[in-house]
Protein backbone atom coordinates (compact mmCIF):
# COMPACT_ATOMS: atom_id res chain seq x y z
CA UNK A 1 0.00 0.00 0.00
CA UNK A 2 1.29 3.44 -0.96
CA UNK A 3 0.37 6.38 1.31
CA UNK A 4 0.96 9.80 -0.24
CA UNK A 5 0.74 12.95 1.87
CA UNK A 6 -0.47 16.04 0.06
CA UNK A 7 0.00 19.67 1.00
CA UNK A 8 -2.32 22.62 0.39
CA UNK A 9 -1.84 23.95 -3.13
CA UNK A 10 -0.24 20.68 -4.24
CA UNK A 11 -2.07 18.69 -6.93
CA UNK A 12 -1.23 15.08 -7.59
CA UNK A 13 -1.26 13.44 -11.00
CA UNK A 14 -4.23 11.50 -9.59
CA UNK A 15 -7.13 13.88 -10.33
CA UNK A 16 -10.02 11.76 -9.05
CA UNK A 17 -10.53 14.01 -6.04
CA UNK A 18 -9.47 17.39 -7.36
CA UNK A 19 -12.12 20.10 -6.82
CA UNK A 20 -15.15 17.90 -6.23
CA UNK A 21 -17.46 20.87 -5.76
CA UNK A 22 -21.13 20.27 -6.50
CA UNK A 23 -21.05 22.67 -9.44
CA UNK A 24 -18.09 20.88 -11.00
CA UNK A 25 -19.62 17.47 -10.44
CA UNK A 26 -22.83 18.56 -12.16
CA UNK A 27 -20.87 19.68 -15.21
CA UNK A 28 -18.64 16.62 -15.50
CA UNK A 29 -19.57 13.71 -17.74
CA UNK A 30 -19.03 11.22 -14.93
CA UNK A 31 -20.44 8.16 -16.72
CA UNK A 32 -17.84 8.62 -19.45
CA UNK A 33 -15.03 8.58 -16.89
CA UNK A 34 -15.93 5.06 -15.81
CA UNK A 35 -15.71 5.91 -12.11
CA UNK A 36 -17.65 7.41 -9.22
CA UNK A 37 -16.86 8.72 -5.73
CA UNK A 38 -18.06 6.86 -2.63
CA UNK A 39 -18.14 9.29 0.31
CA UNK A 40 -18.04 8.23 3.96
CA UNK A 41 -17.11 4.91 5.61
CA UNK A 42 -20.58 3.31 5.40
CA UNK A 43 -20.85 4.00 1.68
CA UNK A 44 -17.29 2.82 1.01
CA UNK A 45 -17.92 -0.43 2.88
CA UNK A 46 -21.24 -0.90 1.04
CA UNK A 47 -19.49 -0.49 -2.31
CA UNK A 48 -16.74 -2.94 -1.33
CA UNK A 49 -19.35 -5.42 -0.05
CA UNK A 50 -21.09 -5.20 -3.44
CA UNK A 51 -17.84 -6.09 -5.19
CA UNK A 52 -17.02 -2.67 -6.65
CA UNK A 53 -13.37 -2.11 -7.55
CA UNK A 54 -11.60 0.66 -5.59
CA UNK A 55 -9.19 2.84 -7.59
CA UNK A 56 -7.92 5.34 -5.03
CA UNK A 57 -8.57 6.57 -1.48
CA UNK A 58 -8.49 10.05 0.02
CA UNK A 59 -8.52 9.99 3.83
CA UNK A 60 -8.22 12.54 6.62
CA UNK A 61 -4.79 12.14 8.19
CA UNK A 62 -5.98 11.33 11.70
CA UNK A 63 -7.95 8.33 10.44
CA UNK A 64 -5.11 6.62 8.56
CA UNK A 65 -3.96 4.85 11.76
CA UNK A 66 -7.41 4.79 13.37
CA UNK A 67 -9.38 1.54 13.76
CA UNK A 68 -12.03 2.76 11.31
CA UNK A 69 -9.46 3.80 8.75
CA UNK A 70 -7.49 0.57 9.09
CA UNK A 71 -10.65 -1.46 8.42
CA UNK A 72 -10.99 0.26 5.03
CA UNK A 73 -7.29 0.20 4.20
CA UNK A 74 -7.19 -3.55 4.89
CA UNK A 75 -9.83 -4.08 2.20
CA UNK A 76 -7.92 -2.00 -0.39
CA UNK A 77 -4.34 -3.25 -0.08
CA UNK A 78 -3.26 -2.41 -3.65
CA UNK A 79 -4.88 1.03 -3.81
CA UNK A 80 -2.96 4.33 -3.46
CA UNK A 81 -4.00 6.32 -0.39
CA UNK A 82 -3.86 10.13 -0.37
CA UNK A 83 -3.92 12.00 2.92
CA UNK A 84 -2.98 15.32 4.49
CA UNK A 85 -4.19 17.97 6.88
CA UNK A 86 -7.85 18.97 6.81
CA UNK A 87 -6.84 22.26 5.18
CA UNK A 88 -4.91 20.46 2.44
CA UNK A 89 -7.76 18.07 1.68
CA UNK A 90 -10.28 20.93 1.60
CA UNK A 91 -8.05 22.74 -0.88
CA UNK A 92 -7.92 19.63 -3.07
CA UNK A 93 -11.58 18.62 -2.99
CA UNK A 94 -13.27 22.00 -2.61
CA UNK A 95 -15.16 21.03 0.57
CA UNK A 96 -14.43 19.86 4.12
CA UNK A 97 -14.56 16.11 4.67
CA UNK A 98 -15.29 16.27 8.43
CA UNK A 99 -17.71 13.37 9.25
CA UNK A 100 -17.31 11.95 5.75
CA UNK A 101 -13.64 11.47 6.46
CA UNK A 102 -12.88 9.17 3.55
CA UNK A 103 -13.51 9.27 -0.20
CA UNK A 104 -12.98 6.30 -2.47
CA UNK A 105 -12.82 6.47 -6.24
CA UNK A 106 -14.57 3.36 -7.55
CA UNK A 107 -14.82 1.84 -11.00
CA UNK A 108 -18.33 1.98 -12.38
CA UNK A 109 -20.11 -1.31 -13.05
CA UNK A 110 -21.32 -2.23 -16.51
CA UNK A 111 -24.67 -0.48 -17.08
CA UNK A 112 -27.77 -2.65 -16.99
CA UNK A 113 -30.40 -2.59 -19.72
CA UNK A 114 -34.01 -1.67 -18.87
CA UNK A 115 -35.14 -5.16 -19.92
CA UNK A 116 -32.85 -6.68 -17.30
CA UNK A 117 -34.31 -4.47 -14.56
CA UNK A 118 -37.89 -5.38 -15.53
CA UNK A 119 -37.27 -9.11 -15.63
CA UNK A 120 -39.05 -10.82 -12.70
CA UNK A 121 -39.97 -7.39 -11.23
CA UNK A 122 -43.42 -6.44 -9.97
CA UNK A 123 -42.76 -2.96 -8.51
CA UNK A 124 -40.82 -0.41 -10.56
CA UNK A 125 -40.13 3.29 -10.09
CA UNK A 126 -39.61 5.50 -13.15
CA UNK A 127 -37.82 8.81 -12.52
CA UNK A 128 -38.47 11.56 -15.07
CA UNK A 129 -36.09 14.49 -15.23
CA UNK A 130 -35.22 14.57 -11.51
CA UNK A 131 -32.03 16.60 -11.43
CA UNK A 132 -31.35 17.17 -7.71
CA UNK A 133 -28.82 14.54 -6.51
CA UNK A 134 -30.17 14.53 -2.95
CA UNK A 135 -33.66 13.67 -4.19
CA UNK A 136 -32.38 10.89 -6.42
CA UNK A 137 -30.36 9.51 -3.51
CA UNK A 138 -33.38 9.65 -1.17
CA UNK A 139 -35.56 7.84 -3.72
CA UNK A 140 -32.98 5.08 -4.17
CA UNK A 141 -32.69 4.61 -0.41
CA UNK A 142 -36.48 4.40 0.05
CA UNK A 143 -36.85 2.10 -2.96
CA UNK A 144 -34.27 -0.34 -1.60
CA UNK A 145 -35.75 -0.26 1.90
CA UNK A 146 -39.38 -0.64 0.80
CA UNK A 147 -38.90 -3.56 -1.60
CA UNK A 148 -39.11 -1.77 -4.95
CA UNK A 149 -37.63 -4.21 -7.47
CA UNK A 150 -35.90 -1.72 -9.74
CA UNK A 151 -35.61 1.85 -10.98
CA UNK A 152 -35.64 3.27 -14.49
CA UNK A 153 -34.31 6.78 -15.18
CA UNK A 154 -35.16 9.11 -18.03
CA UNK A 155 -32.26 10.31 -20.22
CA UNK A 156 -32.30 13.73 -18.49
CA UNK A 157 -32.36 12.39 -14.92
CA UNK A 158 -29.48 12.97 -12.49
CA UNK A 159 -26.74 10.35 -12.40
CA UNK A 160 -27.38 8.03 -9.40
CA UNK A 161 -23.59 7.78 -8.99
CA UNK A 162 -23.27 11.53 -8.42
CA UNK A 163 -21.27 11.90 -5.20
CA UNK A 164 -24.13 13.49 -3.25
CA UNK A 165 -26.70 10.98 -4.54
CA UNK A 166 -24.49 8.08 -3.45
CA UNK A 167 -23.94 9.69 -0.04
CA UNK A 168 -27.65 10.37 0.59
CA UNK A 169 -28.75 6.89 -0.49
CA UNK A 170 -26.16 5.35 1.88
CA UNK A 171 -25.00 2.97 -0.85
CA UNK A 172 -28.50 1.83 -1.88
CA UNK A 173 -27.57 2.46 -5.52
CA UNK A 174 -25.39 -0.66 -5.19
CA UNK A 175 -28.27 -2.73 -3.80
CA UNK A 176 -31.14 -2.17 -6.24
CA UNK A 177 -31.18 -2.84 -10.01
CA UNK A 178 -31.47 0.29 -12.15
CA UNK A 179 -31.02 1.35 -15.74
CA UNK A 180 -31.14 4.52 -17.80
CA UNK A 181 -33.78 4.69 -20.50
CA UNK A 182 -32.88 5.72 -24.04
CA UNK A 183 -36.29 7.27 -24.63
CA UNK A 184 -38.57 9.57 -22.65
CA UNK A 185 -41.59 7.33 -23.39
CA UNK A 186 -41.01 3.82 -21.95
CA UNK A 187 -44.71 2.89 -21.94
CA UNK A 188 -44.51 0.32 -24.71
CA UNK A 189 -41.68 -1.47 -22.93
CA UNK A 190 -43.55 -1.45 -19.62
CA UNK A 191 -46.79 -2.73 -21.10
CA UNK A 192 -44.98 -5.46 -23.00
CA UNK A 193 -43.76 -6.60 -19.60
CA UNK A 194 -47.24 -6.50 -18.06
CA UNK A 195 -46.98 -3.30 -16.01
CA UNK A 196 -49.84 -1.00 -15.09
CA UNK A 197 -48.54 2.58 -15.00
CA UNK A 198 -49.34 5.15 -12.31
CA UNK A 199 -48.18 8.78 -12.46
CA UNK A 200 -47.90 10.71 -9.21
CA UNK A 201 -49.45 13.99 -10.39
CA UNK A 202 -51.83 16.76 -9.38
CA UNK A 203 -54.63 16.57 -11.94
CA UNK A 204 -58.42 16.81 -11.78
CA UNK A 205 -58.61 13.11 -12.68
CA UNK A 206 -56.13 11.90 -10.06
CA UNK A 207 -57.35 9.33 -7.55
CA UNK A 208 -56.08 8.91 -3.98
CA UNK A 209 -52.92 6.87 -3.67
CA UNK A 210 -54.70 4.42 -1.36
CA UNK A 211 -57.58 3.73 -3.80
CA UNK A 212 -58.30 -0.03 -3.70
CA UNK A 213 -58.20 -0.26 -7.51
CA UNK A 214 -54.46 0.43 -7.53
CA UNK A 215 -53.64 -2.61 -5.42
CA UNK A 216 -55.36 -5.16 -7.61
CA UNK A 217 -52.58 -5.17 -10.20
CA UNK A 218 -49.73 -7.65 -9.98
CA UNK A 219 -47.23 -5.30 -11.63
CA UNK A 220 -47.08 -1.55 -11.00
CA UNK A 221 -44.75 1.11 -12.42
CA UNK A 222 -44.81 4.41 -10.48
CA UNK A 223 -43.76 7.56 -12.36
CA UNK A 224 -42.16 10.39 -10.37
CA UNK A 225 -41.46 13.81 -11.88
CA UNK A 226 -39.22 16.80 -11.44
CA UNK A 227 -38.96 18.83 -8.26
CA UNK A 228 -40.51 21.96 -9.83
CA UNK A 229 -43.05 20.99 -12.46
CA UNK A 230 -43.72 17.29 -11.86
CA UNK A 231 -44.39 14.87 -14.70
CA UNK A 232 -44.79 16.22 -18.21
CA UNK A 233 -48.30 16.30 -19.69
CA UNK A 234 -47.50 13.58 -22.22
CA UNK A 235 -46.40 11.21 -19.46
CA UNK A 236 -49.51 11.88 -17.36
CA UNK A 237 -51.76 11.30 -20.38
CA UNK A 238 -49.98 8.02 -21.18
CA UNK A 239 -50.24 6.57 -17.64
CA UNK A 240 -53.09 4.20 -16.89
CA UNK A 241 -53.77 6.15 -13.68
CA UNK A 242 -52.72 9.40 -12.08
CA UNK A 243 -52.67 9.43 -8.29
CA UNK A 244 -52.22 11.93 -5.47
CA UNK A 245 -51.27 11.79 -1.82
CA UNK A 246 -54.15 13.54 0.01
CA UNK A 247 -52.84 16.69 1.69
CA UNK A 248 -53.94 18.80 4.67
CA UNK A 249 -53.57 22.46 5.78
CA UNK A 250 -53.53 23.78 2.24
CA UNK A 251 -50.28 22.03 1.26
CA UNK A 252 -50.55 20.86 -2.33
CA UNK A 253 -47.60 18.48 -2.56
CA UNK A 254 -44.50 17.02 -0.93
CA UNK A 255 -40.85 16.95 -1.92
CA UNK A 256 -40.45 14.20 -4.51
CA UNK A 257 -38.18 12.19 -2.19
CA UNK A 258 -40.78 12.20 0.60
CA UNK A 259 -43.64 11.49 -1.83
CA UNK A 260 -41.73 8.55 -3.28
CA UNK A 261 -41.26 6.96 0.16
CA UNK A 262 -45.00 7.20 0.91
CA UNK A 263 -45.93 5.79 -2.49
CA UNK A 264 -43.45 2.92 -2.20
CA UNK A 265 -44.93 2.00 1.18
CA UNK A 266 -48.48 2.10 -0.16
CA UNK A 267 -47.63 0.05 -3.27
CA UNK A 268 -45.42 -2.48 -1.48
CA UNK A 269 -46.05 -6.15 -2.20
CA UNK A 270 -48.42 -7.49 0.41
Amino acid sequence: MTIIELNAGEHSDNNYFYHLTDAQLRSRQEPEKGMFIAEGPKVVHAALDAGYEPLSLLMRKKFVGDKQGISILARCPQVPVYTGTDEALSDITGFRLERSWVLCAMRRPKPQMPEEVLKDASRIAVLEGITEPSNVGAIFRSAAALSVDGILLSPNCCDPFHRRAVRVCMGAVMRIPWARLHTMTPFELLRQNGFTTVGLALTKDSIPLDAPDLLKYEKLALFLGTEDTGLCEETIASCDYSAIIPMARGIDSLNVGAAAAIAFWQFRKR
